[in-house]
């Protein structure tokens, strides 16, 4: 099996993004190309790791993300 996971590089790294999908904000800290499968067969996916204004970091799938004003 390959890596679990891989940096990827974002044009919003370092900035301030929403969570589409539940409207949190927070910065932008890293985003991974990551196998979430739990089976031999592989699932990639590119995850967003947003930290919240309380600290807190969460992930969510790339495509949730927005940059905001």
């Amino acid at each position: 099996m390959a890596e679990v996971y891989e940096y990827v590089p974002h044009a919003l790294l370092r900035k301030r993004v929403r969570d589409i999908a539940s409207g949190v904000e927070g910065e932008l800290m890293a985003v991974v190309h990551e196998n979430v499968s739990d089976t031999a067969i592989e699932h990639w996916v590119d995850l967003a790791y947003i930290r919240s204004a309380s600290g807190h970091e969460f992930s969510t799938v790339i495509d949730n993300i927005e940059a905001t004003a």
